[in-house]
């Protein structure tokens, strides 16, 4: 097993094979984060996870424990297999970027878009389309009967955790998530983690 930290408000990237273990995790509680799979290529990623063919998939705003989370080709590509949080999750939110952070008055900030192609670039990747819309783990975003959507404050405690399994070779980026400025994170930025195991095995 392998582990690497993920500093608040920035990102980092694992590589994993088929049947690898990827534990996100809730280091402080009340953190966001945001997950990204991309199909391992040589070096220019083109396949990645979608957040839209993937609810079309499940028939469900987010997949539970035993579905998958599929590509822009309809592949799956991580499969989540537990989680130890309150199990809110959200996948309709896209990234934060700098158009974000300007509109709300504060460019220059740091960004989950942003922070997504520097982790691929410290892994000698390049991703050059849009950003893909990530799965926002431990986000609480709810649609209220209404249609509104209701940003909530994150309620996962510490060391609360997902577990994906990878179903092909692919790179994973978790973006522990900058956005200080509405408070989707709880008492501001903290680290997560990321776990991994190979081969499947247990990441306890």
């Amino acid at each position: 097993m392998s582990t690497t930290q993920v500093p608040p408000g920035t990102a980092r990237a694992v590589r994993v094979t088929a049947g690898d273990l990827v534990r996100v995790i809730d280091v402080e509680g009340g953190q966001v984060g945001d997950v990204f799979a991309f199909a391992e290529g040589a070096t220019e990623l083109t396949e990645h996870h979608s957040a839209a063919h993937t609810r079309a998939g499940v028939d469900r705003l987010f997949p539970t424990v035993g579905e998958s989370f599929v590509t822009d080709r309809r592949r799956p590509i991580l499969t989540l297999i537990e989680d130890t949080s309150p199990g809110e999750h959200d996948m309709l939110i896209p990234a934060c970027d700098p158009a974000r952070y300007a509109a709300l008055g504060a460019p220059g900030h740091r960004s989950c878009a942003a922070n997504l192609r520097e982790a691929l670039a410290d892994e000698g990747l390049t991703f050059t389309g849009p950003t893909p819309q990530p799965i926002n783990v431990f986000m609480r975003v709810p649609v209220g009967e209404d249609g509104r959507l209701n940003w909530l404050t994150a309620n996962s405690r510490p060391g609360d955790a997902v577990t994906l399994r990878a179903e092909m070779d692919c790179v994973v980026v978790v973006s522990a998530c900058p956005q200080d400025l509405v408070r989707i994170s709880d008492a501001g930025l903290s680290p997560l983690a990321i776990e991994t195991v190979h081969n499947g095995g247990n990441p306890s």
